[in-house]
């Protein structure tokens, strides 16, 4: 399977201009806005004539369960089709919202079925659900952000762009962080659902708080669930009460209840923190946002994922079958911007891990095998 590198744009979304974007959201299974390409030989053809101005030209996206205001995963990738619409103003951009797990599968054949240029799955839930609906239609290009949809055969899915990233390098620096700034020598991570691409965000937290401080003590435990918020709480409430000062977070809107418990505590008088995924969390809207409770968040920027990927789309550069990662080197994962929380002393060190990991001085662990290796050579 080929596999490469894409250089990421620099540009940076505001959070007020993200939630613009977004709307009132829809809670149902329809799109946001009518229309779109209903002939696949029309949409065949606004491929084609794309390049220019995007006229013709379709990029819509179904989002997990979340929805597409989780302030998350889902809100940044629709930040980036977003802002390619803004961009191309002849483009038609859209997203269905998925309620539930049995809403991937016809959402993705609805935009099949409008000829749409390029459908995006926005997580790895959705893989088993892509890779039927492509084979079904072969004629129409899709992307799986997360996970990478393979055959029978182990070959590559022509009709499908897997778009990946090194989400355990970023949460490698996170971890740093937290090392840094926990007073307690004890820190927490809260996963969604467990799976491979979540404990590489565990894996690489628990690594990157190791290597400045092994005798820091870890609590891990997953909601399983990305749309849990009172689960969230729950399990942070456990984990601050047990001695935790700092937790991450990689569970979507589940972690948002994280930072509800951090607000409560931090009210009473608690000295706690919380560290954010996907966004620069400390400039999301929500019940937190007052609280001051973000020590920092692990970026990584869904939205140039899909906004690079819709643009190459749109000037007859599918990547289909294609592995495109996204890591530290190009700036597809790292800290987020806001780090008024941060110490000079803890930035600095992120720096220069920052640039091991690129040198490959350290290789940061992915899996819990990889992990115990990592932990046994500290």
């Amino acid at each position: 399977m080929k596999k490469r590198f894409m250089m990421l744009m620099s540009s940076v979304l505001a959070a007020g201009t993200l939630l613009a974007a977004c709307g009132e959201g829809d809670e149902d299974t329809t799109p946001v806005n009518d229309g779109g390409n209903n002939n696949e030989n029309e949409a065949a053809e606004g491929n084609n004539e794309a390049a220019e101005d995007g006229e013709g030209f379709s990029s819509k996206m179904v989002t997990d369960v979340g929805g597409v205001d989780d302030r998350s995963f889902n809100e940044s990738a629709w930040a980036g089709l977003t802002e390619f619409g803004e961009d191309y103003p002849d483009v038609e951009v859209d997203y269905i919202q998925s309620n539930d797990a049995s809403d991937y599968a016809p959402n993705l054949n609805r935009l099949a079925r409008e000829g749409t240029d390029l459908t995006f799955a926005i997580g790895f839930l959705m893989l088993d659900d892509i890779k039927t609906v492509a084979e079904q239609s072969p004629d129409q290009n899709f992307a799986l952000v997360d996970d990478v949809a393979t055959g029978e055969d182990d070959e590559p899915i022509d009709n499908i762009a897997n778009l990946t990233f090194a989400e355990h390098e970023g949460s490698f620096l996170v971890g740093v962080v937290a090392a840094m700034h926990t007073e307690t020598n004890q820190v927490g991570f809260i996963g969604g659902v467990e799976s491979p691409l979540i404990k590489k965000f565990e894996n690489g937290f628990k690594a990157g708080v190791k290597y400045v401080d092994s005798d820091i003590d870890i609590a891990v435990q997953y909601a399983q669930d990305f749309n849990d918020a009172s689960r969230g709480q729950q399990i942070a409430d456990t984990m601050y009460g047990n001695g935790a000062d700092i937790i991450y977070h990689a569970a979507g809107g589940t972690g948002n209840g994280l930072f509800t418990e951090a607000v409560d505590r931090a009210q009473g008088g608690e000295n706690v923190w919380a560290i954010g995924v996907d966004q620069d969390q400390a400039l999301t809207e929500g019940e937190w946002e007052e609280g001051n409770v973000i020590l920092t968040s692990m970026v990584k920027r869904v939205d140039q994922a899909v906004y690079q990927v819709s643009e190459d789309t749109m000037n007859g550069n599918f990547p289909g079958g294609e592995i495109i990662e996204f890591g530290l080197e190009d700036e597809g994962v790292g800290i987020a911007e806001t780090r008024d929380n941060v110490s000079d002393e803890a930035i600095e060190a992120v720096e220069e891990y920052q640039q091991m990991i690129i040198d490959g001085e350290i290789e940061v662990p992915q899996t819990d095998e990889e992990y115990e290796e990592f932990e046994g050579e500290l």
